[in-house]
C-alpha cells in the first residue's frame, strides 16, 4: 500500500490493484507543482470525493473526462453531475459500503459543508463525508473535512482501522489538539496522517502538536509526492 500526499487534502492511493485520488485538487493548490500532475494521474481508476468545495472537487470534472474514469461520492451529487455534466458516477450514500476491484469503500458522517460554485451563487448538493477504504488486509479512515464527532466510537466499533488520515488545520475544520483527542478517544491507530494543513497562512503549519500528543502512534508528516510506504 503506497500513500502519497497531493497537498492539502488530496491523496493518491495505491493498494488492493487499484489506484485512488481522493480530493484531488489541481488547479490553484499552492502545494502541488503542475509537473507532478501527469504521474499523479498515471494508473489512476477511482477519484473519491468527500464534498464539493472548490479546494477538493475543483479539479474533479476536468480529470473523471480526460481520465475516463468514475467518480465516486455522496448519491446526490453524483446524481447531479451524471445528469448535468455527463460523466461516469459510483453514488451511494452513508453506511453504503461499494466494491472497487476488490478494495471496499464505505461512506461513513463527516460535520462539516458542502456546496459548489455556480454564476448564482453557491448551490448545496448533496452534504459531506469521510471513507473507511479497505484493501490488503487493513482499513483506512480519511476523515474528509470534519470535526471531532461521538460517531467515531462507532467507526472504530465497526472498522477498527489501523491508518488515520485526518484534517487537522484548524478553522475550516478540527486543528491538531481536535485531531489528537480523536485520535486518543476513538481509535487505536497505528499509522495517522495529517492533512488539510500547511497549504494557507490561516491553517496550522506544523504537526507537532499532534505528534507529542499521540506517543505511541506512528505519526507521519506526509511531504507533497513522497510515498508512505504502508
Amino acid at each position: 500500500m503506497d500513500i502519497i500526499w497531493l497537498g492539502h487534502s488530496g491523496f493518491r492511493i495505491e493498494v488492493g490493484g487499484q489506484v485512488l485520488l481522493i480530493d484531488p485538487w489541481f488547479t490553484g493548490n499552492p502545494m502541488l507543482d503542475e509537473r507532478h500532475h501527469e504521474a499523479i494521474t498515471e494508473g489512476v481508476t477511482h477519484i473519491l470525493l468527500t464534498h464539493a468545495h472548490f479546494d477538493h472537487a475543483g479539479d474533479v470534472l476536468t480529470l473523471a473526462r480526460e481520465q475516463g474514469v468514475p467518480v465516486v461520492g455522496q448519491y446526490d451529487l453524483m446524481s447531479w453531475w451524471e445528469e448535468h455534466e455527463h460523466i461516469a458516477t459510483v453514488g451511494f450514500n452513508k453506511g453504503g459500503t461499494v466494491d472497487l476491484g476488490g478494495v471496499m469503500v464505505t461512506m461513513v458522517n463527516a460535520t462539516h459543508s458542502s456546496s459548489l460554485a455556480t454564476p448564482e451563487g453557491p448551490k448545496v448538493v448533496g452534504s459531506e463525508c469521510g471513507y473507511m477504504i479497505e484493501g490488503e488486509g487493513r482499513t483506512i479512515y480519511f476523515s474528509g473535512d470534519t470535526d471531532v464527532m461521538a460517531d467515531m466510537k462507532i467507526f472504530n466499533d465497526l472498522h477498527a482501522p489501523e491508518i488515520g488520515i485526518l484534517c487537522a488545520g484548524g478553522h475550516f475544520t478540527m486543528d491538531m489538539k481536535r485531531a489528537a483527542y480523536a485520535a486518543k478517544t476513538f481509535f487505536n491507530f497505528q499509522t495517522l496522517i495529517p492533512c488539510h494543513y500547511k497549504t494557507f497562512p490561516i491553517l496550522e503549519q506544523s504537526a507537532d502538536v499532534l505528534i507529542d500528543a499521540l506517543p505511541d502512534v506512528d505519526v507521519v508528516e506526509p511531504q507533497v509526492m513522497q510515498s508512505i510506504t504502508l
